[in-house]
């Protein structure tokens, strides 16, 4: 465990002693600042149109406001993920750095948890980055805090199954440009497989739906706490590290 951290803590430095992990936070923060900004304004007018039209029922503050804004980050994070992943393995193949971890005496499921739990981590500052926004909610509104930790929940594991999908992306290349393409294919892949249900009902169609990353969040988007769509998610963190330690296995025979 102490070599976990250590890696991990060695990740998180190198992030932030460069610039990538401040323009991802400035980046994140402007792009989810206008979609906060733009979520209540419509909301406001639409509030405004349903009493001037005498409607009795409020609208929900979780259901146009709070909900869309997390289906916007999991949108998001399509695109910054490759960026926090690209690096991890890449860089050390770059630098002919990553002999000297595959001959260290620290285990390979020790540098990869490591490596992935820094990227997490970043990712999971980036989202205390929109946590701020919606401190206003709670500040000036009274929506129910339930469904945002849940949809927060479902973030966080959604990002550790593409970070881990990124992570082993990392070890096939020591361009970080290939890598942080590839990871974004593989990421926008696992999205849209959810479309081919729109048109089709043939069992391989279910099939692919169900690997679609966005059908597993839909329900902690409306702050239900599904299990089925946690093993998912679960089990692509777990797929991902182990096709991820199997790579390094392979780079420490060569070594």
């Amino acid at each position: 465990m102490r070599n976990i951290w250590v890696i991990c803590r060695k990740e998180l430095n190198s992030y932030f002693v460069s610039p990538v992990a401040y323009l991802l936070l400035t980046m994140f923060a402007i792009i989810f600042g206008f979609f906060f900004w733009n979520a209540v304004q419509y909301f406001n007018a639409a509030s405004l149109q349903s009493q001037m039209s005498g409607q009795a029922t409020p609208m929900s503050v979780n259901e146009y406001v709070i909900r869309p804004l997390l289906s916007n980050i999991s949108v998001v994070g399509l695109f910054f993920i490759p960026m926090i992943t690209m690096r991890l393995f890449a860089e050390e193949k770059r630098m002919g750095t990553i002999e000297l971890l595959t001959t260290s005496p620290i285990h390979d499921v020790e540098i990869i948890i490591g490596k992935w739990l820094s990227a997490l981590m970043l990712y999971g500052v980036m989202l205390l980055f929109s946590a701020v926004n919606f401190a206003f909610l709670f500040r000036y509104g009274n929506p129910d805090w339930k469904p945002l930790a849940i949809g927060y929940l479902g973030l966080l594991l959604q990002a550790g199954g593409l970070l881990a999908i990124g992570t082993f992306i990392s070890t096939l290349t020591k361009n970080q440009i290939i890598a942080g393409a590839a990871t974004f294919g593989v990421c926008l892949l696992l999205w849209v497989l959810e479309w081919v249900s729109g048109y089709e009902t043939a069992p391989w169609a279910k099939v692919l739906a169900y690997f679609s990353v966005i059908t597993h969040y839909d329900s902690f988007s409306k702050g239900v706490l599904d299990t089925k769509d946690a093993i998912y998610y679960a089990s692509m963190i777990f797929l991902g590290l182990f096709l991820t330690s199997r790579s390094m296995e392979s780079l420490r025979w060569r070594s």
